[in-house]
């Protein structure tokens, strides 16, 4: 009697289902490493397109900023020039007290006197 062999088809078919759900996995595997990368690369290229700009506003505000500064040193600087206003309110009462056009001489006065005398008599 011939010897039987056994019989290894369903196994083997088994074992090809396996490796085809295997070799799939992988593939969907492969796929998402791929997207994951190209993902990767995008956020990289955003973040330093992100930074550059980033670096060219900082660099603009510190420009701004340094105008500003030397604006606001040259005013300090013209301000220190300039009377202050109490300073200039002192010398307004000090020309209101000695105005030299309103002062009368004693002959004016005198004058001045003989003429309200006169009207009232009148």
């Amino acid at each position: 009697m011939p010897e039987q062999l056994p019989d290894f088809t369903p196994l083997l078919s088994e074992f090809n289902t396996k490796l085809r759900d295997l070799e799939e996995k992988q593939r969907l595997l492969k796929d998402r490493v791929l997207l994951i990368g190209e993902n990767l690369i995008q956020s990289r290229d955003d973040t330093e397109k992100t930074l550059a700009e980033l670096k060219v506003q900082s660099e603009q505000s510190r420009q701004d900023i340094l105008k500003i500064k030397e604006t606001l040193q040259r005013i300090v600087e013209e301000l220190e020039n300039k009377a202050r206003r109490a300073e200039l309110d002192f010398m307004r009462r000090q020309f209101k007290m000695f105005e030299p056009l309103k002062l009368a001489r004693i002959e004016d006065v005198q004058k001045m006197i003989k003429e309200a005398n006169l009207q009232q008599a009148k």
